[in-house]
């Protein structure tokens, strides 16, 4: 399995600089500001669970947008509902990828229960326009691009190991600075 870190630099390096890239708190989101900060970039610091609701919101008000949504299982499990509500909605400029490890490794790696639950089976019944599972590299890479050439909307489930990134640091703007630079980039 790929490590998380590295499946989100390759996740960002297939984006434009138009692309909506909303990730989650804790670990993901400081991964996400140490490989690519951007004013495209929303850190929902603090906000778990609640990830791909803003980004269904802004994806539905920014139809011509395409939308990214970062996020790990423990945030998924946590906001399940919000994939039924996706799928009902059917954004077709959102892309919700799940960075699964198993843990919720913000806290302590405690175990999560995706190694018992299928999330990719969840956001096919549900109605996601598509639904892929990859764990490595090229996986990311082949099916972002198949989900970034068609109408959603769609779902990546990226397994990957855990594997802490020593010294990271923690995403030092401010929130309303966050909010502030990412308002202006979607208008």
């Amino acid at each position: 399995m790929i490590p998380r870190s590295k499946a989100i630099e390759i996740i960002l390096e297939q984006l434009d600089d138009e692309t909506a890239v909303l990730s989650t708190t804790g670990m993901i989101t400081r991964e996400v500001y140490a490989a690519k900060d951007r004013p495209g970039n929303f850190y929902m610091i603090g906000s778990m669970g609640l990830t791909s609701s803003v980004a269904l919101g802004i994806s539905l008000l920014n139809p011509n947008r395409e939308t990214i949504i970062l996020e790990g299982d423990g945030s998924a499990l946590m906001g399940m509902g919000t994939i039924a509500l996706i799928a009902s909605e059917t954004p077709t400029n959102l892309i919700h990828i799940i960075l699964d490890n198993e843990s919720y490794e913000s806290t302590g790696a405690q175990p999560t229960i995706s190694s018992k639950i299928s999330l990719d089976d969840i956001a096919s019944a549900a109605g996601y326009q598509s639904v892929h599972r990859v764990d490595d590299a090229e996986g990311i890479k082949t099916e972002l691009a198949v989900c970034r050439t068609s109408p959603g909307p769609h779902f990546i489930l990226v397994k990957c190991s855990i594997a802490p990134v020593p010294g990271i640091g923690r995403v030092d703007i401010s929130p309303v600075e966050i909010r502030d630079r990412f308002s202006t980039h979607i208008r």
